[in-house]
């Protein structure tokens, strides 16, 4: 795989990653009834930032475990 294209499915990759994490976190803490859009920064939407921040972390993450899988591994 040329360096571009390489780097091209990394950056893509890391980008879906991050923002369906952070949407996953988005809505859990939806669910949970958590406001990361109330007024001030009580509580409640500290624990939705919180969980969005997690989220997109945690997908980041995700995407690069997944990115790793598709290599090809040396055969020892």
């Amino acid at each position: 795989m040329s360096s571009a294209r390489r780097l091209l499915m990394e950056g893509l990759s890391d980008a879906v990653g991050f923002v369906g994490g952070a949407l996953a976190g988005y809505w859990i803490g939806h669910l949970l009834g958590f406001d990361i859009f109330s007024s001030g920064y009580g509580p409640s939407s500290l624990a939705g930032i919180a969980l969005v921040g997690l989220g997109g972390g945690f997908g980041l993450q995700a995407a690069r475990r997944w990115r790793a899988s598709r290599l090809p591994r040396d055969k020892e």
